[in-house]
């Protein structure tokens, strides 16, 4: 298994990319409306679930409560598309989503202003002033939506492995320099990988799974895997009969045969 996310501005060449390297390297590629439609298992409709994770935010609580649970349905359906598989995923957080797995190599593609505003005159039929405010409106939409849901600044190089400037080089050079970058060894370390993985999926799995049950779904239950042990903790406050509840839930996943409580602080009922 080996993992390739690719982030990007709008209108940057991201598509190019990962279309090249998929072919390069014989990945399947994955895009952000794949996933959308594995998140139908949980009972919400792909658009309100794009409409949520990739509008502009509101900040409300009932917002804020609901988008803790959207990521969690988006980060399951990801990470049960990809399982097993070599894969190119081109979204915007992958990389945040996939962050703890060993084997991921991640990429950011930039490209100079020039650059983009011409991709959307001849794709869109934009006029010059309206490409220029669209790629303003979508860069600063992003960067305010990964801070406000991870916190962290979208920009920051630290959170990529490697970037891709389209300002030096052209599409077929960055395939090329990605695709030998994708042949690292430390990307074909697959114990690690798999072990990593496996944790993820367990844990992405059980929070979706809680997330999505009407009595689970207005608490915050932080999820934690070992899936050599299969063994999922649970972290959070809950009344006594949700724990129970909860635990239900969990131990009825596939792959878990533990469900640790520890953490759980045990609260009255709201109507006691």
């Amino acid at each position: 298994m080996a993992i390739i996310t690719i982030s990007r501005g709008s209108a940057t060449g991201g598509l190019l990319l990962a279309e090249g390297l998929s072919k390069t390297l014989n990945y399947k590629l994955v895009r952000r409306e794949d996933i959308l439609q594995g998140t139908a298992k949980f009972g919400i409709a792909a658009a309100k679930l794009e409409k949520f994770l990739f509008g502009p935010p509101t900040f409300s609580d009932d917002f804020k409560h609901d988008i803790r649970n959207y990521i969690a349905f988006f980060q399951a359906a990801l990470c049960e598309y990809i399982q097993e598989d070599d894969v190119i995923y081109l979204g915007n957080v992958g990389h945040l989503l996939l962050r703890d797995i060993a084997c991921v190599l991640r990429i950011r593609l930039i490209a100079p202003p020039e650059f983009r505003i011409k991709k959307l005159i001849e794709r869109e039929q934009m006029t010059r002033e309206q490409a220029s405010a669209y790629i303003d409106k979508i860069d600063a939409q992003r960067r305010a939506w990964t801070l406000f849901l991870y916190g962290v600044d979208w920009l920051d190089p630290a959170l990529y492995d490697l970037t891709l400037n389209l300002e030096s080089m052209n599409i077929d050079t960055a395939v090329e320099i990605a695709a030998t970058a994708a042949k690292h060894k430390r990307l074909s370390e697959t114990v690690q990988c798999f072990e990593s993985f496996d944790n993820i999926l367990l844990a992405s799995r059980t929070r979706a799974e809680l997330a999505a049950d009407p009595r689970m779904a207005s608490f915050e239950i932080e999820v934690e895997a070992d899936a050599t042990t299969a063994t999922v903790y649970l972290e959070g406050n809950l009344p006594s009969d949700l724990t129970e509840h909860a635990v239900h839930i969990a131990g009825n996943i596939p792959g878990v045969n533990n469900v640790d409580t520890g953490r759980i602080v045990n609260i009255e009922p709201e109507n006691s």
